[in-house]
């Protein structure tokens, strides 16, 4: 299940409204929008999993018209901020924001068929079952021509590569000893043991990576 984050990786400020901000998606959503063009994603429908604020799927979907967006969060509040971004965005191409737990088995058969799955900041703050399981739900949710992007800090070939990021993954192991960082190696392994062997790796601002999974002829979801 998505737990309820650490200290060290949740910064959220209230703000107008039933409005939350989170500094971190201020700063990594113009990058995120960058490899979003770049993807040139098919026109259909996107979900977001563990949307958080709203603060990015307001930005996705003016960037992209022909995608319709479906933000999900399992966290309430989380929810009506994002319906709350949405609504002064003003788009016709966001749903409201709905509660999905990603981890949970199952979740695909609610949202099939999607040309573009996203998923930001989160594989490091649920244990590896539950990456697995969320890795396994989204392969079987895309489109034939489906893209799925994850973004977020991992580690390299299973070795910490930064300071900063030997600090961040140890703090989080202090707070939950069943999550912290996975390793591109071990995603790039779940990812084609799902059916999705063609993946794109793009190393991103601040020591992130892109993890790019597009389903092609003679992919079969797993």
């Amino acid at each position: 299940m998505i737990r309820k984050p650490p200290p060290t990786a949740s910064i959220v400020q209230p703000g107008t409204g039933a409005k939350m901000h989170a500094p971190a998606a201020e700063r990594n959503v113009d990058a995120l929008c960058a490899l979003l063009q770049r993807l040139c994603p098919e026109p259909g429908d996107a979900l977001e999993l563990a949307s958080g604020t709203g603060q990015h799927v307001i930005r996705f979907a003016a960037q992209h018209p022909s995608l319709h967006w479906q933000p999900t969060e399992p966290d309430r509040d989380r929810r009506n901020s994002i319906d709350a971004w949405a609504t002064e965005a003003g788009l016709p191409n966001i749903a409201p924001a709905q509660p999905l737990d990603a981890c949970a088995p199952g979740w695909s058969a609610r949202w099939p068929d999607r040309s573009l799955i996203i998923v930001v900041n989160l594989l490091h703050l649920i244990s590896t079952p539950d990456a697995q399981t969320l890795v396994r739900e989204a392969a079987l949710a895309l489109a034939p021509k489906g893209t799925l992007l994850i973004y977020g800090p991992f580690m390299r070939n299973g070795a910490l590569t930064s300071e900063g990021d030997a600090r961040f993954h140890a703090s989080l192991v202090e707070t939950d000893p069943d999550i912290g960082y996975k390793s591109d190696r071990d995603l790039m392994a779940w990812l084609a043991l799902v059916g999705l062997p063609h993946v794109d790796l793009v190393e991103m601002p601040a020591n992130n990576l892109g993890v790019i999974a597009k389903r092609t002829q003679g992919d079969r979801p797993v």
